[in-house]
């Protein structure tokens, strides 16, 4: 009796895995600082990294919140932040970007997020995304299915390109795809229900894993963009390429997200489009 019972408990209430309650921890520290930072924006030390990519003193105290809450439960782990790079060698890497979006939250945009991966042996196992201006908790461990909250997520069921609605996100420091990425979105334009493009890959990425969207492609991420949100994808029911569909994308930056049926209809509007560089 008792077993039936906890088998029941772990179907209504998912038991997270020991490594992804500790990532949550981390976000939730992080977005918590990022929160109560919102509402005094024009107080901050920002900094141009290059054309059009800022950090602002948030991110960095997120982040080293982030590492600082990984480390103290898993010392001997390895790090790979956006702002402070690489630390330690392991077998478990943290990819962590702690403040995905960080143009909209120096606007006072709200769409922005906190995005961390564990990887073992190069195979992304753990991911959280949290959103603090909507308390949402978008969490995965592999092989156990993706959620929002407490909410099993799963990936929509359209089958046809025409009602679907699609996200995306313009190129905004690296501009030698623009031609290619012009032309993919004045197809899909034209073939889809919409574009949206909010500013928040690893956000764009759990709204797909979601539901919110059918499909998602962009170019010249970087793993801290996508490493959680693939991986919420895939335990969502949904596939994840580069944009000629191979598997490569953590390296070239170059994606195509979507279910089944949207991603296969994407990969074959984009096809056209593809230069040499977006090929892998």
């Amino acid at each position: 009796m008792r077993a039936e019972f906890l088998q029941l408990i772990k179907k209504v209430v998912p038991i997270m895995h020991p490594m992804l309650n500790i990532a949550v921890k981390a976000a939730r520290r992080a977005g918590n600082l990022i929160h109560r930072s919102a509402d005094k924006i024009d107080l901050l030390t920002i900094t141009k990294k290059s054309h059009a990519d800022f950090v602002s003193e948030v991110d960095l105290a997120a982040e080293q919140t982030i590492i600082q809450t990984l480390l103290d439960a898993y010392p001997d782990h390895a790090i790979l932040a956006e702002e402070s790079g690489s630390q330690g060698e392991s077998e478990f890497l943290w990819i962590i970007d702690p403040l995905d979006g960080t143009t909209n939250f120096l606007h006072g945009f709200p769409q922005y997020s906190v995005s961390i991966a564990l990887q073992h042996r190069g195979i992304v196992t753990q991911a959280v995304i949290y959103d603090p201006t909507k308390n949402e908790l978008f969490t995965a461990t592999r092989g156990r299915g993706a959620f929002l909250n407490d909410r099993r997520l799963r990936v929509t069921k359209r089958i046809h390109l025409a009602d679907s609605l699609i996200g995306t996100g313009f190129p905004y420091t690296r501009f030698e795809h623009m031609d290619a990425y012009i032309g993919i979105f004045k197809d899909l334009m034209q073939k889809t229900s919409g574009l949206r493009r909010p500013g928040s890959a690893a956000l764009d990425l759990a709204w797909m894993a979601a539901g919110r969207y059918d499909g998602f492609f962009e170019t010249g991420l970087k793993p801290w963009d996508i490493a959680a949100g693939t991986l919420l994808i895939t335990e969502a029911g949904g596939m994840v390429s580069d944009l000629h569909g191979s598997d490569t994308f953590m390296k070239t930056g170059h994606i195509c997200a979507g279910n089944p049926d949207i991603h296969t209809q994407l990969l074959q509007v984009i096809a056209p489009h593809l230069t040499p560089g977006l090929k892998g």
